[in-house]
């Protein structure tokens, strides 16, 4: 196709989602050096990307209903664009596209493209033969002819949220943060078993940080697993999302579920242990640190549907109660070993 000028990425959440994104976004500006970008956001994920360079952030709040979406169109009425990549499959996302104006709409292929996503788009990408998210929203930089699909990513941490969080790094022993909450409580590993995972890692030298959201969840879950592990250091609700970002980046290894902060880690290159039972992590688990994931997703497939999950759906969940607890603290110890070298 003809080198675009000007481009707008809709992609509104979640956090791990927009991290994946900015691997596309920047894989197309290693490409395309000249273009101007547009990156339609949601309204938190967009404090996250708010000194990514050479990109215009527009903030929507989902919360806002009819009222965001009219706003929205009225802000981009006397924009037109190239190209438009609707990388959000959801519905809402598709009815905001209607009001960006575009030569070219792009939406994913048939497979992958959900909630009537195909009658607001068209061109769609190709499909590829990698089950990741990442490499199936990196296809949008393909379709529009960039050719380097290696991720890349930049966040442009400050300095300033790189000195306010080297306070919590001791210099002298390994540093590793748990990320305990995800966006759903299915996927989320126990408070108890953080904790004796937390107190393991503590007897052996390790300074273990506690990370999270002000959600009354997090906040609690993250009370519970420092009181079982009283040396560590519980900073959930002190950190924004740049800190935490910043944080993340100092520190030896994240263990966290399929999480926003398991894919901030990815973005600045810090190893994850990832912990999957509802999600396959093939799809969704921590891109460069697939090997060092403790999954129990493959069983509960072949427990929920009598098929494994090359035979279904490519976004399938396991189905059960409690899956995550099928997850053992002796496993998770074992891989750290391995990892750590403790």
């Amino acid at each position: 196709m003809n080198k675009p000028l000007s481009i707008c990425v809709l992609r509104l959440s979640a956090i791990g989602d927009v991290c994946h994104t900015l691997a596309v976004i920047q894989a197309i500006q290693k490409h395309y050096p000249d273009c101007k970008i547009s990156w339609i956001i949601g309204k938190t994920e967009s404090q996250l990307m708010q000194h990514v360079p050479n990109v215009t952030l527009i903030p929507f709040d989902k919360k806002q209903g009819w009222k965001g979406i009219f706003s929205l169109w009225k802000q981009l009425r006397d924009q037109q664009f190239d190209v438009l990549l609707n990388m959000q499959t959801a519905l809402r996302a598709s009815v905001l596209s209607l009001g960006i104006k575009a030569h070219k709409k792009f939406g994913f292929n048939k497979d992958r493209a959900r909630e009537a996503q195909g009658f607001f788009t068209n061109f769609k990408v190709k499909m590829t033969a990698s089950p990741h998210v990442l490499d199936g929203q990196m296809m949008f930089a393909e379709a529009i002819g960039v050719t380097n699909l290696i991720p890349t990513w930049d966040l442009n941490i400050q300095q300033a949220d790189l000195e306010f969080s080297s306070q919590f790094i001791k210099s002298n022993t390994k540093n590793i943060l748990i990320a305990p909450c995800s966006s759903k409580k299915e996927k989320d590993w126990s408070a108890s078993n953080y904790g004796q995972i937390a107190q393991f890692l503590i007897e052996k030298g390790v300074n273990v940080i506690i990370a999270g959201s002000p959600s009354s969840y997090e906040l609690q879950t993250a009370t519970k697993i420092h009181e079982l592990a009283p040396n560590s250091l519980n900073l959930a609700g002190k950190t924004n999302l740049q800190q935490l970002a910043a944080l993340i980046s100092q520190v030896d290894l994240v263990i966290s579920s399929d999480s926003g902060p398991a894919h901030i880690a990815t973005t600045q290159n810090t190893p994850v242990l990832g912990l999957y039972a509802i999600h396959n992590p093939k799809r969704t688990g921590p891109y460069n640190s697939l090997d060092n994931v403790v999954s129990v997703y493959d069983e509960a497939i072949l427990e929920s549907y009598g098929k494994t999950w090359q035979e279904l759906p490519w976004a399938t969940k396991a189905k059960g109660k409690d899956l995550m607890a099928r997850i053992s603290i002796a496993e998770v110890k074992q891989k750290l070993s391995v990892i750590l070298e403790i």
